[in-house]
């Protein structure tokens, strides 16, 4: 047993220890100029031979014929590609290590409106997924709280951070429902057990009654919100008072057209900012989304069509389809097993599907920040945006020669080791495959 004891010790000291090489980087402290390379700006632009220049975390010039001022750092990029950082736009990164594992999972809370329930306070800087993205050119992540039909309150943050304080981008920025499915699936009972006996359930019916539920605590959230004192505080009422002055935005994950139809309804009725996440759907009502001004987050794209009579590849076609309609549309990547690593090639099948490669780019970079409330900061390589910048041997959308090689946060440098490059070199000594 002791023997069990102390295996078991060391391998939770492994796990601990295995980064701890990598931590956040210092505050910019002299002017960088990246020179040489081939910007692509974020917004459609494309520059050759260009210069970025940051100052004091922001982006200060770009362009071709920029002046480097003296004492500057030069980062040559001669032959690589200088991107905005990309942009991670729902993701459970912080809140769940291993999904197996229940100790390692802070996702959800028990409950059906949980808005004040906060995923910055659960957010784990010390996550290994982290470097992994971070090593993929994934900056900003927007943080999502899962379970029950109001799951709480996101925040952005970026990667590269000592506390869930100093990672905090745009704190508690949108409050996250789950929209009933609103239409019949597989023979459903109470408690999922059959038997000649059990209740039949209409999932029509009961997903009826939950968005009138849904709308029943928005009515009185509103009232409450509009009364300027409290004899007592209402805490999951006060959590989404920015939902009425839109400070705040409704982020409503729906997939089939029903479940859009009434997230509209709820921008008619309430007149909130509202963002579909999941969408695979949206193809079908583009222009009443456009005309509503609803922006939709593609959540996964390597994907079969939600219904058995689309095209196999309609998941591919769609973001050419939102482009065509004027959509603002974000590429997203919630595979569990990928983990958001994938985000850029998602990007990249658009691009092979009606997307110009640009045009791909900017959906997970400027339209992202657009989605998310940020793109005054972020999203593109502009002066006077934060100095979020990757550079890249090759084109960051091809699997085949994605390498990212440098990545800035707010002009900081950061470490792009991580734990698989580690044990990937690990195996590599140990078993004498490359020389050291």
């Amino acid at each position: 047993m002791k023997k069990i004891f102390f295996s078991l010790l060391s391998f939770a000291s492994l796990a601990v220890y295995s980064q701890a090489n990598v931590y956040p980087s210092p505050k910019q402290s002299q002017p960088i100029a990246i020179t040489g390379g081939t910007v692509h700006v974020g917004n459609g632009q494309v520059l050759s031979n260009a210069t970025v220049l940051m100052v004091d975390g922001k982006i200060t010039a770009v362009g071709t014929s920029v002046q480097v001022p003296a004492g500057a750092r030069r980062v040559e990029a001669q032959g690589k590609h200088v991107y905005p950082g990309l942009i991670l736009s729902a993701s459970n990164l912080g809140l769940v290590e291993i999904g197996s594992v229940r100790a390692s999972s802070d996702v959800r809370e028990i409950g059906d409106l949980n808005p004040d329930v906060r995923s910055i306070s659960a957010y784990n800087v010390d996550s290994k997924i982290i470097n992994t993205l971070r090593s993929n050119g994934i900056l900003l992540a927007n943080v999502v709280p899962e379970g029950g039909m109001v799951t709480g309150t996101s925040s952005i943050v970026q990667l590269d951070a000592w506390t869930p304080q100093d990672a905090v981008y745009k704190a508690d920025q949108g409050i996250h429902i789950n929209m009933p499915l609103l239409m019949a699936g597989p023979t459903r009972r109470f408690g999922g057990l059959g038997g000649p006996n059990a209740q039949q359930v209409d999932p029509v019916k009961e997903g009826l009654e939950k968005v009138d539920k849904l709308k029943s605590f928005f009515q009185q959230a509103k009232a409450y919100n509009s009364q300027a004192t409290h004899e007592q505080t209402n805490l999951k009422f006060a959590a989404v008072k920015g939902l009425f002055d839109k400070s705040q935005t409704l982020y409503v994950h729906a997939n089939t057209v029903k479940q859009m139809l009434v997230a509209l309804d709820f921008v008619k009725e309430f007149g909130f900012n509202v963002v579909i996440v999941g969408g695979s759907d949206s193809w079908q009502i583009a222009d009443l989304l456009k005309r509503n001004n609803v922006s939709v987050i593609l959540n996964q794209m390597h994907s079969l069509p939600t219904a058995e009579d689309d095209d196999v590849d309609q998941p591919y076609k769609t973001p050419a389809m939102l482009q065509k309609a004027g959509v603002t549309f974000a590429i997203n990547d919630e595979d569990e097993q990928n983990r958001g690593r994938n985000l850029m090639f998602n990007a990249g099948t658009a691009a092979a599907y009606g997307l110009t490669k640009e045009q791909a780019l900017q959906a997970i970079t400027l339209d992202a920040a657009k989605c998310l409330g940020i793109d005054k900061q972020t999203g593109s390589i502009e002066v006077g945006k934060d100095a979020n910048v990757i550079i890249s041997d090759g084109d960051i959308l091809d699997m085949r020669s994605s390498q990212v090689t440098q990545a800035f946060i707010q002009g900081r440098q950061i470490n792009l080791d991580n734990k698989q490059k580690q044990l990937d070199e690990r195996y590599e000594k140990r078993y004498g495959l490359k020389q050291f």
